[in-house]
């Protein structure tokens, strides 16, 4: 019997599926997806490292680490650093990461370079491989030569890729990579220097490289170097990526939510008019459990069907993925099909489907013959304890999996709840405009927009579903659109006056006034000379760091005891710092206690507050302090900004180096600047803020992109429950119809009224998501951010009217039906 009536009503059956599919292909297809990233990073970790441990030192290693690296026998060596570089030919310049290496390095994996021999010949060439796409920025190509500092060498080939690196790591500083015999005629690494040296090995399969770790982890800790195995940047890329695949999961498990909705809304319609049918049933002995497994199993038999099509789906959306995070990702996936999430999706559309058409199903229950053979118009209702449980298994499902998605009960909870939310917010809009309508109809208006009005509520509506459906969809999207631009906001170059573009980092102290000179000389303005003292906490509040080091009960974080902090000294507060607790002190007389001021993040993760007392060593001067104040800082301003602030009369006299900061016009005055002043200073570096916004910007267009696509499966899923909603409905429409046609009205104004109910739909589904968008928007803003909100127009100009549009095309597509349906057949049909 279920499948008799399945075969009738199979065009409405296969709607309902629709949404499952979509769903499941949704959830499985980024299952898969960061089951195979799992698998990759396991199978490729040692390539992505290039060996199987290194040994890296943000400085000259000290005599005992040297005596470590020295003992493990390293296999290759390199120092890395950010460097200006020049390109002679066209006189361009560019901030830059060089990579001195000695060795063959990398041992997994490979150097991709154009042309391929390349990254076997520079070595002895003594060539530089230059990362292609600056190449392509510069218009130069090997055989032409590149200035590093005081040395020029030939560039023997485009570097395409190398272990270690991301597209993202290199948009800021891309990469060079020369022999490492060539570094010191560069003449590059002086005091102050941001520079790494790494020490690669290649170790045997039977090294234990958690032993390693335990072994000599620890005692290069306290050397101030670190070990990186393949095995721990194999975790620590897993979690990485993990919180990525979380994040697509609960996308996709919202757009699968938005399906089972306009299930439970199309299966209560296509049960109501299966009522009469079942009332035969009924009177001709099928009892209560007979009708209802006829539709459970045709339920049951969509979420199977479903959940199989969605899971072959899913499976081949998965090779999208990598497309989409290709520049997010270091190495490249190797795509295959497991099990697991397949068997999922088949579950997860069997379970679902029947649990979210199961109040609808009750009706079959519970339905007396007498009160349908009646025309009873008014909906069964099944008694309230059933109602309720039914509602309470919907949200312990809605807990469970989200709990298994996140691993995180707390997360899965606050999931749910924004959720909920969300689906209540739209739903309350949506009925809360019908209620208006009916308190404030507009009588006077034409009789097709009144008409239409009048179906938003009009039996067996689905307005508060669509809008729903539609307004989520709408909600996601645009919510994506108003936090870039506050994040842009966030980091943007300001055009006033008193904010930089440019910082000059690296400036020695002999060359301070040279410097502010070449400035000056430009015509540029001096906005900041900033004078920059490294120093490493030697103890704190009386506990030295080697001890802290050693102690697993300690309440420090571990970077705070091997961090070289970059400190500065001045007499004011600058406009992204605000004082927390404690008093300023802008400077102190010779002999005075020292009283410095820390950022709040430094005091929670060193578990110091207002009066405990840390000795710095001072490029190996001790020297005591007081933390006199905390400072909130907001570090997401695109500026300098400082940890640990001295007053001034402290570190006059300490070995520092400068940083200046100026701003200039256009990009053609700051290309010429930079280019003079490196051929001038060769060993200073400098930022160009314009070029930091770019990158974040594409960075967040890329971002956009993977959160667009998965926004677009709530938006189709939408649309497909607009679709099952009118072919649903379109009976009901029908009668309808016949009624005005009875009563005088033309096909013309039939077209109308539909047109215009479908115009209000689309109109308020998507400015409900809109404005909710707005609202959340401003909240982060104000409360996350604490950023001015200056909202993007393109949800309102591109997907308030696309998507009214797309909402009115879908509505109208079947109404031709309706208007070729004569009264008689509908008469006939009602006897």
């Amino acid at each position: 019997m279920a499948w008799r009536d399945a075969k009738a009503s199979k065009v409405r059956l296969i709607l309902f599926m629709s949404s499952i599919i979509l769903g499941i292909s949704a959830v499985v297809s980024i299952q898969l997806f960061s089951t195979n990233l799992k698998d990759n990073i396991q199978r490729q970790s040692k390539s992505l490292m290039g060996a199987d441990f290194i040994i890296d030192s943000k400085q000259i290693p000290s005599e005992r680490a040297q005596t470590i690296i020295d003992s493990l026998q390293p296999d290759a060596y390199e120092v890395n650093f950010v460097s200006m570089i020049t390109f002679p030919k066209s006189g361009g310049t560019k901030l830059v990461k060089v990579r001195g290496l000695e060795g063959e390095f990398p041992f997994y994996g490979e150097i991709e370079t154009e042309p391929t021999v390349a990254a076997d010949t520079y070595q002895e060439s003594g060539g530089a491989l230059v990362d292609a796409t600056l190449l392509l920025q510069f218009n130069a190509k090997p055989g032409d030569s590149i200035k590093i500092g005081k040395l020029t060498l030939p560039i023997s080939g485009a570097l395409k890729a190398i272990p270690g690196s991301t597209a993202i790591s290199t948009s800021v500083a891309p990469l060079v990579v020369i022999p490492y015999r060539f570094i010191a005629t560069t003449e590059l690494l002086q005091f102050g220097s941001r520079k790494e040296y790494q020490y690669f090995y290649k170790a045997s399969d039977t090294l234990n490289m958690t032993n390693l770790e335990s072994k000599i982890g620890p005692q290069l800790d306290f050397e101030d170097a670190d070990l990186d195995t393949h095995t721990s940047t194999t975790k620590r890329l897993g979690r990485r990526y993990d919180n990525l695949g979380k994040f697509l999961n609960l996308a996709a498990f919202i757009a699968l939510l938005l399906g089972c909705i306009g299930i439970a809304s199309s299966v209560h319609i296509y049960i109501k008019e299966k009522l009469s049918a079942i009332a035969v049933l009924k009177c001709m002995g099928a009892s209560r459990l007979q009708s209802f497994l006829i539709f459970i199993i045709q339920i049951a038999g969509i979420g199977i069907l479903g959940g199989l099509i969605g899971s072959l789906i899913g499976a081949a959306l998965q090779e999208i993925f990598p497309y989409l995070l290709k520049d997010f990702l270091p190495f490249t996936i190797e795509m295959n099909l497991s099990a697991q999430p397949i068997f999922m999706g088949v579950f997860l559309g069997l379970f679902m489907a029947v649990l979210f058409a199961l109040l609808s199903l009750l009706h079959t229950w519970y339905v007396s013959p007498l009160e349908v053979l009646r025309v009873d118009e008014q909906a069964v209702k099944e008694p309230v304890g059933i109602r309720i449980l039914v509602f309470s298994i919907i949200l312990i499902f809605l807990f469970l999996f989200s709990f298994w998605l996140l691993r995180d009960a707390l997360y899965a909870l606050f999931f749910v709840g924004a959720t909920l939310l969300t689906f209540a917010l739209l739903t309350g809009v949506a009925l809360i405009f019908i209620k208006t309508i009916k308190r404030f109809f507009p009588k006077r208006w034409s009789f097709p927009l009144r008409q239409s009005l009048l179906n938003l509520f009009r039996p067996n509506n689905q307005t508060v579903v669509l809008v729903v459906a539609i307004g989520l969809g709408t909600f996601l999207i645009s919510t994506l659109y108003f936090t870039k631009d506050i994040l842009l906001a966030k980091t943007e170059v300001g055009q006033g006056t008193e904010n930089a573009n440019i910082i000059v980092l690296d400036v020695q102290p002999a060359q301070v006034d040279a410097v502010a000179h070449n400035i000056k000389s430009k015509g540029l303005p001096i906005l900041n000379n900033i004078p920059l003292v490294t120093m490493r906490m030697h103890s704190i509040k009386g506990q030295p760091v080697n001890v802290l080091r050693q102690d697993s009960t300690r309440h420090v974080r571990g970077w705070i005891l091997n961090h070289e902090f970059r400190t500065t000294y001045r007499d004011s507060l600058v406009s992204s710092e605000k004082l927390d607790k404690g008093k300023w002190t802008p400077r102190i007389a010779s002999g005075d206690p020292v009283l410095i001021s820390i950022s709040d993040n430094i005091a929670a993760d060193a578990n110091i507050t207002v009066g405990d007392a840390v000795v710095f060593n001072v490029q190996g001067v001790l020297m005591e302090t007081t933390v006199g104040s905390i400072r909130k800082v907001d570090w997401t301003q695109i500026q300098l900004n400082f940890s640990i602030v001295f007053p001034v009369g402290v570190l006059e006299q300490a070995p520092q180096f400068n940083v200046f900061t100026t701003k200039a016009p256009d990009e053609a005055s700051s290309a010429a600047f930079q280019r003079d002043l490196v051929a001038e200073f060769p060993n200073v570096s400098i930022i160009d803020l314009r070029q930091v916004f770019t990158v974040v910007e594409d960075i967040l267009d890329k971002v956009s992109w993977v959160i667009n696509f998965m926004a677009f499966f709530s938006i189709l899923t939408g649309i497909i429950v607009l679709t099952g909603s009118v072919r649903t409905s379109k009976y009901q429409r029908i009668k309808e119809s016949v009624l005005l046609r009875t009563l005088g009205a033309k096909n013309a104004q039939i077209l109308k009224i539909s047109a215009f109910e479908y115009v209000f739909l689309g109109l308020l589904g998507s400015l409900v998501g809109i404005l909710l968008a707005l609202v959340s928007s401003l909240c982060l803003a104000v409360f996350v951010f604490k950023e001015p909100f200056a909202p993007s127009a393109i949800p309102f100009l591109v997907f308030l009217p696309g998507i009214t549009l797309l909402v009115l095309a879908i509505g109208l597509s079947s109404i031709q039906t309706v208007l070729r349906s004569s009264p008689l057949e509908v008469l006939r049909r009602e006897r």
